[in-house]
């Protein structure tokens, strides 16, 4: 009888797959939109979140209230950041994608006007403004996968690119290193592909030689634990003549 797959064990929930979210800086995300004035603030420290590849920066606003933000490459404890405001401003501050002019560099983008960001939030990462669409309210923005996708031009961003982009150029020179930095996040390693595995783990593993695996064929009903290989196919194998 065969063990349960990869993809269900992680599924139930067990405290191996989930994110240790108790040990996290809290929320990072933008004042809500009822300011409507620019607010200043002031950055009073920048700290390392286990949770993110970026590092965190915490502001103190003028009406004495505190954000959480991800830092951008340049900025220092001490520096004046601005929320809102006209359509130019200094590496760190947060404007609405509709007020930048085109070409500027941004991260941290939301999808809606008030989500706080959700998009290229990543260590380095950053997106560019390409050009406005007034009459219809939206922006184009090039995202880091070279996509190119349509905001609200009344939503945020910050200025610049996420701090952290050379974290890649550290090489993981012993596999407890990864072992360690994949757990920090809830997730497992190594990771092994089907065909690698016994015949009780994988429906693609078992062979006694070097194999390319099984063309498994599975119902599209089947539950999604269970779903390797090509699902509901109309047919597999080479093509006969």
């Amino acid at each position: 009888m065969g063990k349960t797959l990869l993809t269900q064990r992680r599924g139930k929930g067990k405290p191996r797959f989930r994110s240790p979210s108790h040990r996290f800086k809290g929320e990072i995300k933008y004042p809500p939109l009822a300011i409507s004035r620019p607010v200043g603030g002031q950055v009073l420290e920048i700290t390392h979140d286990p949770g993110r590849s970026s590092p965190i920066a915490k502001i103190l606003l003028e009406d004495y209230s505190e954000i959480q933000i991800i830092a951008p490459e340049g900025l220092q404890i001490g520096m004046w950041i601005q929320i809102g405001g006209g359509k130019t401003g200094d590496v760190g501050c947060i404007r609405a994608v509709g007020d930048l002019a085109e070409g500027t560099e941004v991260y941290n983008i939301e999808v809606s006007p008030g989500d706080g960001g959700k998009l290229a939030r990543s260590s380095g990462a950053s997106a560019s403004i390409v050009a406005h669409d007034r009459k219809q309210g939206l922006t184009q923005i090039l995202m880091p996968s070279k996509k190119t996708i349509l905001v609200n031009s009344r939503s945020r961003a910050t200025i610049g690119r996420a701090a952290g982009g050379g974290r890649k150029e550290k090489p993981f020179v012993h596999a407890g290193q990864m072992f360690y930095n994949r757990r920090i996040k809830g997730k497992l390693w190594p990771v092994v592909c089907g065909r690698a595995k016994n015949s009780l783990d994988h429906p693609h593993g078992g062979g006694r030689h070097p194999h390319v695996g099984r063309p498994t064929t599975v119902s599209r009903d089947t539950p999604p634990g269970r779903k390797v290989g090509h699902i509901a196919a109309r047919r597999t194998g080479l093509r006969k003549k």
